[in-house]
C-alpha cells in the first residue's frame, strides 16, 4: 500500500485549521495540538517544515503563535506536501535511471500516476479544502 506519512497528512490538516481561522489572530501549537488531537511537540516538527517553506509565520510574544503566509488560494495540497514530504512519489526509481528502465514494463505506470497525483494535489488549494470544512463545520451545528 502507498501511503503519505502523517506528517504530510497532518500538515496538510493544520494549514486547512490555519486558513479557516485566518484573520482571527494566530494560534499556538498548544491550540492547533488539541484542535487536530495531535502532541504539541510534533506540531512543532511540522510548523519548522511549513515555515521553512514559506507556508507559516510564526509570531513571538504574548499573543504568539503561527498564522497562514499567505492567501489559501495561493497553497496547493501539493506546495504542502512538497514542504513536509518532498516530491511524491510512489516508487523510487522514478527519479533515478536503471539499467531497466527502457525495458521496464510498469515504469510507465508509475509515471502516470506521478503525474495525476502531481496534478490533483497542484490544484487542490487550501482555500478550497478550508472551504469545505466550513461547510461540514456549519451542517453540523445545524444539526
Amino acid at each position: 500500500m502507498m501511503a503519505l506519512s502523517t506528517k504530510g497528512r497532518y500538515a496538510a490538516r493544520i494549514m486547512v485549521y490555519l486558513a479557516v481561522r485566518q484573520g482571527t489572530g494566530s494560534v499556538t501549537k498548544y491550540q492547533i495540538a488539541e484542535a487536530e488531537e495531535l502532541s504539541a511537540d510534533y506540531i512543532e516538527q511540522i510548523m519548522v517544515r511549513l515555515k521553512a517553506s514559506g507556508l507559516v509565520v510564526s509570531h513571538r510574544g504574548r499573543k504568539g503563535g503561527f498564522s497562514i503566509a499567505k492567501d489559501p488560494k495561493s497553497i496547493t495540497l501539493g506546495d504542502v506536501l512538497a514542504a513536509v514530504e518532498g516530491p511524491i512519489r510512489p516508487v523510487p526509481c522514478i527519479d533515478t535511471h536503471c539499467k531497466r528502465e527502457a525495458s521496464c514494463p510498469t515504469r510507465p505506470v508509475w509515471e502516470k500516476a506521478v503525474t495525476v497525483l502531481e496534478d490533483l494535489f497542484g490544484r487542490t488549494t487550501v482555500a478550497h479544502m478550508a472551504e469545505q470544512t466550513k461547510a461540514q463545520e456549519e451542517i453540523s451545528y445545524s444539526i
